[in-house]
């Protein structure tokens, strides 16, 4: 009788252990196939800065909070990023003193250089296209404590946003949309054009593009929580077999 538990129990180990096996391979399929996809890419313009003449900075704040000083300029890029090291900065350069030069400074206002890079046509929303001229620039004479979007108003009306305050739109372009997402980020934004500065270089973002963008990213894949929980049953998985190979 102790023989055949014996043996009974020797054959229970080989199925414990498959069956652990079996559960381990199926959690392994559901969490690959929930782990996220090729992030998408969005479309939206972007803000940068350039204190004092530097090279652009891709802006820490919003335009409705930033207020450059005199001297300073701010340029806004119409591109496809996916927000995280590929959005392009504007093909022109934050030059204040051509942009600015011939225009003297009042009291109790401020002159900021304003450059509005459109984009190219890899850009572009469906049915839209970006304007002929594809780089505008302005100064504009503003109060003391206006903020980047108040300068922006003065140069490029004009200007549409969503419910949430997102800038979607800077001179009427584009007509439609707000930072959508885009499946096929093959239009990066890098158009080929160098501008003045001879560069269409590729910056880490310092914010997120929006908050629609951001949701969007949330969106795309499985939360920390189901990973982890799918980590956490996997090793309970392994010492389960482990347990069953032991009694075998």
């Amino acid at each position: 009788m102790d023989g055949a538990r014996g043996h009974g129990a020797r054959r229970r180990g080989p199925r414990a252990a498959g069956a652990a096996a079996g559960a381990l391979l199926t959690l392994a399929s559901v969490v690959a196939a929930a782990a996220p996809a090729q992030a998408a890419g969005y479309r939206y313009w972007s803000f940068w800065e350039s204190d004092g003449g530097k090279p652009w900075a891709y802006a820490t704040q919003g335009p409705a909070t930033a207020r450059p000083a005199d001297g300073d300029a701010i340029g806004f890029r119409f591109a496809i990023s996916n927000g995280t090291n590929d959005t392009s900065r504007p093909s022109a350069a934050p030059d204040f003193t051509g942009i600015c030069g011939g225009v003297e400074k009042k009291d109790g206002t401020k002159r900021v250089a304003v450059v509005v890079d459109f984009g190219g046509p890899a850009d572009a929303p469906p049915g839209e296209s970006p304007p002929e001229k594809p780089v505008k620039t302005g100064c504009a004479q503003v109060r003391e404590d206006a903020t980047g979007a108040e300068a922006l108003a003065v140069v490029a009306k004009p200007l549409r946003y969503d419910g949430a305050a997102m800038l979607c739109g800077i001179a009427g372009y584009p007509a439609r949309g707000c930072g959508e997402p885009v499946a096929d980020t093959g239009g990066t934004g890098e158009t080929g054009e160098t501008g003045e500065t001879g560069e269409t270089g590729k910056t880490q973002p310092s914010a997120a593009p929006s908050a629609s963008a951001t949701a969007g990213e949330e969106d795309g894949g499985p939360s920390f929580g189901v990973l982890a929980g799918g980590a956490a049953v996997l090793a309970l998985g392994g010492a389960a077999i482990w347990k069953a190979r032991r009694r075998g």
